[in-house]
């Protein structure tokens, strides 16, 4: 492994330290996007029976606040229950605007990974065609020094597309998981505006 960081160059440092940031932030996201730590089932069915046994929806917000961004957005609702139903929508909206850019944390890092891995790569290509040209001298070319803007050029290149590819699909999954968990959310925080108001009814 170490024989082929060196046939690439020193340009490989820099893609190297992109997959290890990628790989950090792909384990990351799969940990923190799953479903039943953003929209935890039941839950909309648990706030609701409570709400209606003990009417005290200051006590439940509190406990929803850190029991996940989908009781965030119904924690903001029932601190506004006994307002209007468009301020209680406004709140609502609002801390969906947080939780959303919670969820989208770290994405906008990992896509530009995905973008810039095979323009680092062509970089690395660029300074291996560099030492080719490099080695042509007026006696004739060096074997070794061509060999090795060759290899420069060529591991460069597969290294910024290895690094690229699984970057931009796990990018583009955990962007469709978020644009999904936020749907869901918006469809639930309007059932609890629906359900809470008509109960005051």
């Amino acid at each position: 492994m170490f024989s082929i960081l060196q046939a690439a160059g020193w340009p490989i440092w820099f893609l190297l330290l992109a997959s290890v940031i990628s790989v950090a932030l792909i384990i990351e996201r799969a940990m923190s996007l799953r479903r039943g730590k953003i929209v935890p089932p039941g839950l909309l069915q648990a706030v609701v029976g409570e709400y209606r046994q003990s009417g005290d929806g200051e006590a439940i917000a509190a406990r929803l606040e850190t029991h996940s961004p989908l009781g965030r957005v119904f924690a903001a609702g029932l601190r506004n229950v006994k307002s209007s139903r468009e301020i209680m929508k406004e709140s609502i909206e609002e801390a969906g605007r947080a939780a959303a850019h919670e969820l989208e944390h770290f994405l906008t890092t990992l896509g530009t990974i995905a973008s810039i891995s095979p323009l680092m790569g062509l970089f690395g290509t660029v300074v291996g065609m560099i030492e080719i040209f490099g080695s042509a001298t007026g006696g004739g070319s060096n074997p070794q020094q061509l060999a090795h803007g060759i290899s420069v050029a060529l591991y460069n290149t597969g290294f910024g597309l290895l690094i690229a590819i699984p970057a931009m699909i796990f990018y583009r999954h955990f962007r469709a998981l978020v644009d999904g968990f936020l749907v869901e959310m918006e469809w639930q925080a309007v059932k609890l505006v629906e359900l809470l108001h008509e109960e005051r009814k």
